[in-house]
Protein backbone atom coordinates (compact mmCIF):
# COMPACT_ATOMS: atom_id res chain seq x y z
CA UNK A 1 0.00 0.00 0.00
CA UNK A 2 1.17 3.47 -0.62
CA UNK A 3 2.42 5.49 2.20
CA UNK A 4 -0.20 8.15 1.52
CA UNK A 5 -2.37 5.88 1.60
CA UNK A 6 -2.18 5.21 5.37
CA UNK A 7 -3.45 9.04 6.31
CA UNK A 8 -6.94 8.62 4.40
CA UNK A 9 -10.22 7.98 6.47
CA UNK A 10 -11.37 4.57 6.12
CA UNK A 11 -14.09 5.37 3.84
CA UNK A 12 -11.53 6.98 1.24
CA UNK A 13 -9.55 3.58 0.48
CA UNK A 14 -10.60 0.88 -1.86
CA UNK A 15 -11.87 -2.23 -0.58
CA UNK A 16 -8.36 -3.39 -1.90
CA UNK A 17 -7.00 -1.76 0.44
CA UNK A 18 -9.50 -2.12 3.28
CA UNK A 19 -10.31 -6.05 2.83
CA UNK A 20 -6.81 -7.27 1.01
CA UNK A 21 -7.39 -10.85 -0.68
CA UNK A 22 -5.39 -13.54 1.54
CA UNK A 23 -2.36 -14.91 -0.58
CA UNK A 24 -2.40 -18.26 -1.88
CA UNK A 25 -1.95 -20.85 0.83
CA UNK A 26 1.22 -22.91 0.07
CA UNK A 27 -0.59 -26.08 1.42
CA UNK A 28 -3.63 -26.74 -1.21
CA UNK A 29 -3.76 -30.09 -0.03
CA UNK A 30 -4.40 -30.78 3.30
CA UNK A 31 -1.31 -31.56 5.78
CA UNK A 32 -0.89 -34.52 7.98
CA UNK A 33 -1.67 -32.69 11.17
CA UNK A 34 -4.88 -31.51 10.08
CA UNK A 35 -8.27 -32.39 12.06
CA UNK A 36 -10.37 -34.27 10.01
CA UNK A 37 -14.46 -34.96 9.92
CA UNK A 38 -16.62 -37.87 9.41
CA UNK A 39 -17.44 -35.93 5.65
CA UNK A 40 -14.20 -35.56 4.38
CA UNK A 41 -13.22 -32.28 5.96
CA UNK A 42 -10.09 -30.98 7.39
CA UNK A 43 -8.48 -28.28 8.89
CA UNK A 44 -6.35 -26.48 10.61
CA UNK A 45 -6.97 -23.80 13.12
CA UNK A 46 -5.17 -20.25 12.57
CA UNK A 47 -5.82 -18.21 15.09
CA UNK A 48 -8.26 -19.21 18.42
CA UNK A 49 -11.82 -18.14 19.16
CA UNK A 50 -13.38 -17.33 22.43
CA UNK A 51 -16.67 -16.85 21.59
CA UNK A 52 -19.70 -19.39 21.24
CA UNK A 53 -19.88 -21.66 18.39
CA UNK A 54 -23.05 -21.44 15.86
CA UNK A 55 -25.76 -24.06 16.13
CA UNK A 56 -27.06 -25.32 12.76
CA UNK A 57 -29.82 -22.92 12.45
CA UNK A 58 -28.26 -19.60 13.47
CA UNK A 59 -26.98 -16.21 11.64
CA UNK A 60 -23.08 -16.18 10.96
CA UNK A 61 -21.48 -13.27 10.12
CA UNK A 62 -17.91 -14.47 8.05
CA UNK A 63 -15.21 -13.25 6.43
CA UNK A 64 -13.14 -15.78 4.00
CA UNK A 65 -11.35 -16.71 0.32
CA UNK A 66 -11.87 -19.93 -1.21
CA UNK A 67 -9.28 -21.03 -3.77
CA UNK A 68 -9.84 -23.62 -6.34
CA UNK A 69 -7.65 -26.41 -6.79
CA UNK A 70 -5.51 -24.61 -9.12
CA UNK A 71 -4.66 -22.28 -6.59
CA UNK A 72 -6.91 -19.48 -8.20
CA UNK A 73 -9.13 -17.23 -5.81
CA UNK A 74 -12.94 -18.76 -6.35
CA UNK A 75 -14.85 -16.28 -4.17
CA UNK A 76 -13.61 -14.01 -1.31
CA UNK A 77 -15.17 -10.93 1.20
CA UNK A 78 -12.37 -8.89 -0.03
CA UNK A 79 -14.53 -8.52 -3.29
CA UNK A 80 -17.09 -7.50 -1.83
CA UNK A 81 -15.97 -4.71 0.02
CA UNK A 82 -15.80 -6.67 3.79
CA UNK A 83 -17.72 -9.46 6.00
CA UNK A 84 -21.20 -10.81 4.41
CA UNK A 85 -24.10 -11.97 7.14
CA UNK A 86 -26.16 -15.23 6.59
CA UNK A 87 -27.61 -17.99 7.68
CA UNK A 88 -25.60 -20.95 8.48
CA UNK A 89 -27.84 -22.97 6.06
CA UNK A 90 -27.59 -20.88 3.48
CA UNK A 91 -24.26 -21.66 2.96
CA UNK A 92 -22.36 -24.20 1.18
CA UNK A 93 -22.21 -27.45 3.32
CA UNK A 94 -18.25 -27.39 3.46
CA UNK A 95 -18.42 -23.79 4.72
CA UNK A 96 -21.30 -24.48 7.37
CA UNK A 97 -19.80 -27.74 8.53
CA UNK A 98 -16.49 -25.78 9.34
CA UNK A 99 -18.41 -23.11 10.51
CA UNK A 100 -19.98 -25.20 13.40
CA UNK A 101 -16.42 -26.29 14.56
CA UNK A 102 -15.61 -22.63 15.11
CA UNK A 103 -16.03 -20.00 17.90
CA UNK A 104 -16.30 -16.27 17.06
CA UNK A 105 -13.12 -14.59 16.58
CA UNK A 106 -11.73 -18.10 15.37
CA UNK A 107 -10.02 -18.28 12.01
CA UNK A 108 -9.05 -21.62 10.49
CA UNK A 109 -8.42 -23.27 7.03
CA UNK A 110 -10.29 -26.23 5.90
CA UNK A 111 -10.16 -28.18 2.85
CA UNK A 112 -13.18 -29.32 1.67
CA UNK A 113 -13.95 -32.41 -0.40
CA UNK A 114 -15.99 -32.10 -3.30
CA UNK A 115 -18.66 -34.29 -1.89
CA UNK A 116 -19.03 -31.09 0.08
CA UNK A 117 -18.22 -27.97 -2.02
CA UNK A 118 -17.47 -28.18 -6.26
CA UNK A 119 -17.17 -31.86 -8.10
CA UNK A 120 -14.20 -30.05 -9.74
CA UNK A 121 -12.07 -30.73 -6.97
CA UNK A 122 -10.93 -30.32 -3.28
CA UNK A 123 -11.62 -26.35 -2.64
CA UNK A 124 -9.01 -24.41 0.18
CA UNK A 125 -11.23 -22.27 2.24
CA UNK A 126 -9.45 -19.60 4.91
CA UNK A 127 -12.15 -18.53 7.11
CA UNK A 128 -12.73 -16.05 10.07
CA UNK A 129 -16.33 -16.25 11.95
CA UNK A 130 -16.69 -13.05 13.07
CA UNK A 131 -19.97 -13.80 15.06
CA UNK A 132 -22.72 -15.43 15.59
CA UNK A 133 -26.71 -14.95 16.00
CA UNK A 134 -29.88 -16.83 16.79
CA UNK A 135 -31.31 -18.02 13.34
CA UNK A 136 -33.76 -15.19 12.30
CA UNK A 137 -36.00 -17.77 10.91
CA UNK A 138 -36.56 -18.95 14.35
CA UNK A 139 -40.01 -17.16 16.12
CA UNK A 140 -39.42 -15.54 19.30
CA UNK A 141 -40.63 -16.45 22.52
CA UNK A 142 -42.90 -12.93 22.27
CA UNK A 143 -44.56 -13.68 19.13
CA UNK A 144 -48.15 -13.48 20.63
CA UNK A 145 -47.65 -10.09 22.03
CA UNK A 146 -45.47 -7.27 22.78
CA UNK A 147 -43.05 -8.61 25.35
CA UNK A 148 -40.93 -6.90 28.30
CA UNK A 149 -39.31 -3.45 27.23
CA UNK A 150 -41.83 -2.93 24.36
CA UNK A 151 -43.18 0.40 23.84
CA UNK A 152 -46.68 1.07 22.67
CA UNK A 153 -47.43 4.11 20.54
CA UNK A 154 -50.67 5.81 20.20
CA UNK A 155 -51.59 3.88 17.08
CA UNK A 156 -51.74 1.14 18.56
CA UNK A 157 -47.87 -0.50 17.19
CA UNK A 158 -45.24 -1.94 19.82
CA UNK A 159 -41.65 -1.90 18.96
CA UNK A 160 -39.06 -3.22 21.43
CA UNK A 161 -35.39 -1.56 20.01
CA UNK A 162 -32.97 -4.90 20.21
CA UNK A 163 -29.76 -3.27 18.65
CA UNK A 164 -29.28 0.48 19.20
CA UNK A 165 -28.18 2.16 15.56
CA UNK A 166 -25.86 5.16 14.79
CA UNK A 167 -26.48 7.98 12.67
CA UNK A 168 -29.44 9.90 11.18
CA UNK A 169 -33.07 8.81 11.11
CA UNK A 170 -34.89 8.04 7.80
CA UNK A 171 -37.92 10.03 7.53
CA UNK A 172 -41.42 8.80 6.53
CA UNK A 173 -40.28 9.39 2.99
CA UNK A 174 -36.90 7.84 2.61
CA UNK A 175 -35.55 5.04 0.69
CA UNK A 176 -34.35 2.57 2.83
CA UNK A 177 -32.50 -1.45 2.99
CA UNK A 178 -33.96 -3.15 5.55
CA UNK A 179 -33.24 -7.09 6.73
CA UNK A 180 -36.87 -8.37 7.95
CA UNK A 181 -38.39 -11.43 9.51
CA UNK A 182 -42.81 -11.68 9.40
CA UNK A 183 -44.47 -13.91 11.65
CA UNK A 184 -48.36 -14.42 12.54
CA UNK A 185 -48.92 -14.44 16.03
CA UNK A 186 -48.55 -18.24 16.19
CA UNK A 187 -45.38 -18.24 15.22
CA UNK A 188 -45.43 -18.76 11.37
CA UNK A 189 -42.76 -17.23 9.34
CA UNK A 190 -44.77 -15.61 6.55
CA UNK A 191 -41.59 -13.71 4.85
CA UNK A 192 -38.23 -13.40 5.30
CA UNK A 193 -35.03 -11.00 3.20
CA UNK A 194 -33.00 -13.83 4.84
CA UNK A 195 -34.41 -16.29 2.45
CA UNK A 196 -31.94 -14.95 -0.30
CA UNK A 197 -29.56 -12.92 1.94
CA UNK A 198 -30.18 -10.16 0.74
CA UNK A 199 -31.76 -6.44 2.08
CA UNK A 200 -35.04 -5.52 0.85
CA UNK A 201 -34.68 -1.75 -0.47
CA UNK A 202 -37.89 0.02 -0.77
CA UNK A 203 -39.34 3.61 -0.36
CA UNK A 204 -41.46 3.93 3.16
CA UNK A 205 -44.35 5.53 2.10
CA UNK A 206 -44.84 2.56 -0.11
CA UNK A 207 -44.95 0.06 2.89
CA UNK A 208 -47.58 -1.11 4.93
CA UNK A 209 -48.24 2.14 7.62
CA UNK A 210 -47.17 0.04 10.70
CA UNK A 211 -43.24 0.25 8.80
CA UNK A 212 -43.73 3.73 7.61
CA UNK A 213 -44.24 4.30 10.97
CA UNK A 214 -42.01 2.06 12.79
CA UNK A 215 -38.65 2.55 10.62
CA UNK A 216 -38.08 6.27 10.87
CA UNK A 217 -37.75 5.73 14.81
CA UNK A 218 -34.32 3.11 13.72
CA UNK A 219 -30.81 4.73 13.16
CA UNK A 220 -28.94 2.20 10.48
CA UNK A 221 -27.44 -0.18 12.45
CA UNK A 222 -30.55 -0.76 14.75
CA UNK A 223 -32.91 -3.94 15.31
CA UNK A 224 -36.15 -3.93 16.53
CA UNK A 225 -38.94 -6.44 17.27
CA UNK A 226 -42.40 -4.85 15.98
CA UNK A 227 -46.00 -6.02 16.77
CA UNK A 228 -48.32 -4.34 13.80
CA UNK A 229 -52.19 -4.37 14.37
CA UNK A 230 -53.65 -5.59 11.34
CA UNK A 231 -55.38 -1.62 10.99
CA UNK A 232 -51.52 -0.57 10.16
CA UNK A 233 -50.71 -4.01 8.53
CA UNK A 234 -52.33 -5.70 5.29
CA UNK A 235 -56.05 -4.92 6.48
CA UNK A 236 -57.44 -7.95 4.29
CA UNK A 237 -55.61 -7.64 1.41
CA UNK A 238 -55.96 -10.72 -0.86
CA UNK A 239 -53.55 -13.53 -0.01
CA UNK A 240 -51.72 -11.13 2.81
CA UNK A 241 -51.95 -12.48 6.14
CA UNK A 242 -54.39 -11.21 8.52
CA UNK A 243 -54.67 -9.95 12.46
CA UNK A 244 -51.81 -8.56 14.08
CA UNK A 245 -48.02 -9.67 12.41
CA UNK A 246 -44.74 -9.23 14.33
CA UNK A 247 -41.33 -7.86 12.38
CA UNK A 248 -37.81 -8.31 13.53
CA UNK A 249 -36.21 -5.55 11.15
CA UNK A 250 -32.93 -4.69 10.93
CA UNK A 251 -32.21 -0.88 9.25
CA UNK A 252 -29.30 -1.47 6.99
CA UNK A 253 -28.77 1.76 5.30
CA UNK A 254 -30.54 4.81 4.07
CA UNK A 255 -30.68 5.35 0.53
Amino acid sequence: MRLHALLLPCALLSAADRYPVPPVPADLIAPAQAALTATGLASVVLRPGTGPRPGPEDLVTVEYTLWGPDGKVVDSTARHDGPFTRPLPRLMKGMAEGLQLMRSGEQRRFWIPPALGRPTGTLVLEMELVETAPSPFKAPADVAGPGEGARVLSSGLAIRILKEGKGPHPTYKSRVQVHYTGWTTDGRMFDSSWKTGQPAAFALDQVIRGWTEAIPLLSPGAKARLWVPEKLAYRGEKGMPAGMLVFDVELVDIL
